[in-house]
């Protein structure tokens, strides 16, 4: 049987523990010296429907049929009730002075109506993909026109998937094509603003866009 003293502090541990995260977190101490009612405390019993007195789970059985030097923690896994809800679960083992695994201090935190509206959020923020079949990034809100310039700009570059100084023509149609059809030239003064950026004339500008349109 465990000792008045870890039990004691298992017991303030667990207590704090279902405080801190609520009515939804189970909080379980295992005593291993007593298989058959191994559970000598535990904080909202409700949510696996146990109370002190009841008898073991698997994790109790593996650790006592495992090497104690081997067992370590499991953190932050999945656990299932008996009536579906789902729980995300951490087993800490409990050691005596001489290493041996005493007791297991287990917490269970039901998340079935999260995960229910986690996919709920999921589809309300699902959007759809972009022309290149991926999921765009949220568009920045520009502050001015000379903003949005050099954002269309950003995004042409990262469109063709290469620093300018490396694009060839074709990778320049690309991106210039891009900006005509977000509507980058109806700004004033964008083409000087695309000629510099690009490195290329007025006249190749011109050509650009011709070709971009043919294509």
């Amino acid at each position: 049987m465990l000792d008045l003293w870890t039990l004691d502090t298992l017991r303030q541990l667990a207590h704090g523990v279902a405080r801190q995260f609520g009515s939804d977190c189970e909080v379980v101490i295992h005593d291993l010296t007593q298989l058959e009612n191994s559970i000598v405390f535990i904080e909202n019993g409700r949510v696996s429907n146990r109370k002190a007195g009841d008898g073991p789970s698997h994790v109790v059985l593996e650790a006592l049929k495992s090497d104690p030097a081997a067992l370590e923690d499991k953190l932050a896994y999945l656990t299932k009730t008996h009536d579906g809800r789902i729980l995300k679960s951490s087993t800490l083992y409990i050691r005596d002075a001489s290493g041996h695994v005493c007791a297991i201090f287990a917490i269970n935190f039901d998340i079935t109506s999260l995960l229910a509206m986690e996919s709920g959020l999921h589809a309300l923020l699902a959007v759809g993909p972009d022309q290149e079949g991926q999921e765009p990034e949220p568009e920045r809100i520009p502050l001015n026109v000379n903003e949005l310039l050099d954002e269309l700009i950003a995004q042409s570059i990262r469109l063709v998937g290469k620093p300018v100084p490396v694009m060839t023509k074709e990778d320049k149609i690309k991106a210039i094509r891009f900006l005509n059809n977000a509507g980058a030239f109806l700004i004033t003064k964008s083409g000087d603003r695309v000629t510099e950026r690009f490195g290329i004339s007025k006249y190749t500008l011109y050509s650009y866009l011709d070709a971009g349109k043919a294509q």
